[in-house]
Formats: C-alpha cells, sequence, structure tokens
C-alpha cells in the first residue's frame, strides 16, 4: 500500500528535449522527480504502455523512445522484474499495435517481459476495496476484478500529453483505466471522472511504488485520444503523483487543471495534488507555456453523449450493456479506420514522419511504417453493429414516442 504522503507527492519534474538527447532526458526527468524514492528496488516493476490505436499516430500510444529510456533508466539503476503490460481493447488489437508502435521491438531488444493481462494465464481477482468507492461497486455490484499479478508490483503509467473526448485530457490516471479494469470498462464512461478516482485508490492499494513518465514529443489537440491534430512540443514529464502530473498536463495544454473533475475530485479525496499553485515544478520553467488546445468531438461521441448524459439516457443497459453493444464498436471501428485515417489521418501521419520525432520513430525496428488503407470491417461484426444500430434506433423511437 501507498501511504497518502507518499515520496514525490505535489512534485513534476518538466524537461524540454530532442531525439539526440531523449533517452538521457528521460533519465534526468526520472530522477528530478526523485522515481526511486516512490518505486522500491526489491519489487517487480510493471510497465504499463498505453496503445490507443493500433496504427502508429502521433501522440496517440506510448512513443518507443519514452518505453526505452525507462527501461534503460531502470535498468541501469538496478531495478529486475520489469515487464510491459497491455490490456485488451474492444476496438484495439494489442498484438497489432505493439508492432505498429515499436514497441514489441524495444522490449525484445532489452530481454523485458511482455504481457498481455487479457490473455488466459493471467488470474483476475476481486478487489476488497479499503474505503468506499466513488461509483464502481454501483457498476460492477458483484465486484471489481483486478489483474492478481498487479498486487505488490510498481508499477509506470506511460501515458502522453493529449486530449480527450470524455475527460478533455488524457494521462496517467486515465491509462490505468485499460490495465485495471476488463473489457467490460466502457459501462463506466456515463461517470468516468468518478470511475478514473476510484481505479486511483485501487493503484495506491495494492501496488508497492507508483509512477508516471509522461511523453509529449508530439502532443495532441482536439478529438483525442485518436482523432487529434498533432504538434511537436518536445515536452517531457515525470511524477510520482499522478494527479499532479495530470495537472501539469493539462496546464501546459490550456485547461484549468481544477475545473476537470477527475482531477479535483482526485485533490480533494487527497490522493494527489491537482492544485497547480500547490505542484512544484522542476526543471523547466511553463510558467509561460498555454498551448490553447480544445477538447473536440468526433461523431461517434457525440452519439455516445446521448446515451450516457442525453435523451438517451434510460437506453444505456440496453444499447451497451447487452449484445446489442457490437454496433458502439462497430461504429468506433467504422468511423475510425474505414474512414477518418484515411481521409484525414494518413495525410497527417505522413506529414509528422518528416519531422524530427517522425525520423526518430521510424530508426525504430526495421524502419518500416505501417500506413493502413481503409481496414476491411469482418461480415460478422458489420452484420452485428448494423442490427444493433436498427434495433437501437427503433428502441428509442419507441421510448421518446412512449415519453
Amino acid at each position: 500500500m501507498i501511504p497518502q504522503d507518499f515520496p514525490g507527492r505535489g512534485k513534476v519534474a518538466v524537461l524540454k528535449t530532442q531525439p539526440e538527447t531523449v533517452l538521457s532526458d528521460v533519465r534526468e526527468a526520472m530522477h528530478l522527480a526523485d522515481y526511486e524514492r516512490a518505486l522500491p528496488k526489491n519489487r517487480d516493476t510493471i510497465l504499463k504502455i498505453n496503445i490507443s490505436w493500433q496504427t502508429w499516430y502521433p501522440a496517440c500510444s506510448t512513443t518507443p523512445w519514452q518505453l526505452e529510456g525507462v527501461i534503460r533508466t531502470l535498468q541501469e539503476d538496478g531495478y529486475r522484474g520489469l515487464m510491459g503490460a497491455h490490456n485488451r481493447t474492444v476496438v484495439v488489437d494489442a498484438y497489432v499495435g505493439e508492432r505498429n508502435n515499436k514497441h514489441k521491438y524495444v522490449v525484445d531488444k532489452y530481454g523485458v517481459a511482455n504481457i498481455h493481462l487479457y490473455e488466459p494465464q493471467i488470474e483476475w481477482v476481486t478487489y476488497a476495496p479499503s474505503k468506499p468507492f466513488l461509483v464502481l461497486d454501483q457498476i460492477f455490484p458483484e465486484g471489481v476484478r483486478v489483474p492478481k499479478l498487479f498486487y505488490d508490483r510498481n508499477i509506470i503509467q506511460l501515458p502522453t500529453v493529449k486530449t480527450h473526448v470524455f475527460t478533455t485530457i488524457t494521462g496517467a490516471m486515465k491509462n490505468a483505466f485499460g490495465g485495471l479494469l476488463s473489457d467490460r470498462r466502457h459501462w463506466t464512461h456515463a461517470v468516468i471522472d468518478e470511475t478514473l478516482v476510484d481505479l486511483l485508490q485501487i493503484q495506491q492499494d495494492i501496488h508497492s511504488g507508483l509512477f508516471a513518465m509522461m511523453d509529449g514529443t508530439f502532443a495532441g489537440d482536439g478529438a483525442g485520444p485518436r482523432a487529434m491534430r498533432p504538434h511537436e512540443k518536445d515536452f517531457l514529464l515525470a511524477s510520482a503523483d499522478q494527479v499532479a502530473i495530470d495537472a501539469v498536463s493539462a496546464k501546459l495544454q490550456g485547461f484549468d487543471p481544477m475545473e476537470l473533475p477527475f482531477i479535483r475530485i482526485a485533490h480533494e479525496k487527497g490522493l494527489g495534488i491537482g492544485n497547480p499553485k500547490d505542484i512544484e515544478i522542476v526543471g523547466y520553467d511553463i510558467s509561460l507555456e498555454d498551448w490553447k488546445f480544445v477538447r473536440e468531438d468526433t461523431f461517434a461521441s457525440k452519439g455516445q453523449r446521448l446515451i450516457y448524459h442525453g435523451p438517451l439516457k434510460r437506453l444505456e443497459k440496453p444499447l451497451l450493456r447487452s449484445p446489442l453493444v457490437g454496433w458502439s464498436y462497430f461504429a468506433s471501428n467504422f468511423y475510425h479506420n474505414v474512414y477518418w485515417y484515411p481521409v484525414v489521418g494518413r495525410k497527417r501521419v505522413k506529414d509528422a514522419l518528416d519531422t524530427k520525432w517522425g525520423r526518430l520513430f521510424q530508426s525504430y525496428g526495421n524502419g518500416k511504417v505501417v500506413l493502413p488503407g481503409p481496414e476491411p470491417v469482418p461480415t460478422a461484426m458489420a452484420a452485428a453493429g448494423a442490427a444493433g444500430l436498427l434495433a437501437a434506433i427503433a428502441l428509442g423511437a419507441r421510448t421518446m414516442r412512449k415519453g
């Protein structure tokens, strides 16, 4: 269990970096944030890799240099028992994603174990909360199940600096979402802010140490976590305080951290420091930084908002917690992979590959970058999605008539 006054509370290291120095800069940021005080060396350490898209897109997923810098630092400082960890999502294949995003190349290069948390050999157990939940016990009355191997191990979250359609920004706290909850985690989207706070409570209960290394070499603005406008920002952030590092990321992007519910609630519950005036920033002075990022919706997220918070709220369970849920997977896959990436994203990726960070990305592995065209939607998935969508429309129409 991590104490409330954990080492590094309220302290965030921020550095500017370049491709030529990024690995040593990761090391410097981690040491500025006193990571060795936060992570006991006599415990294994999990590296929670983020894959928000199975294709490479700038600012979307953990970068290979972010992962490599952390592994090198840990190994040089005497940490053993390192393991990269991936979670399942209903719209992203992590096995494809770890290759396309060069993660597999990095973990193999350094001899680090690589696990997928949803495989049959990974045991999940029911977590017994030490304090009352805000929402998770209501969403999962049968109990919240988490990977057993997370207990009494350190974990390092590896997020990027970017916006998010539901939480405005996504970072260290949101990075735990996939690893700690099963593939039914979309059930929590209507109460996502409170869910992230509950998940931080779980992390502080079960882990021996907690740290975050955040990559802002590219940063994403707009309809994150995927359909974003990428910007070269050349930043690295590191902290043992998951609330504080997200607050600093939010401030860089131009948002008031205390207006973001998940940061404010976590701050009020004493899980970390979310108020910028109370955060100690070491390294680079960010007082003049304001990137003026904006949170935007996609066509898919607008539809989800109608269900989570709008006139279709009463239909949330039949639409998203029943066999009809296939329609939402279909809609997300179709929008992002069949329409948005080929029409909008592909050009942005090509432009990004001509930047200094894009060239660094290409230098990993075999030097190839997968630029997929429109993905074929499996027939069964398309049929299920179409049937679910038609049923949802019919059910919604009937409900509105009755109302």
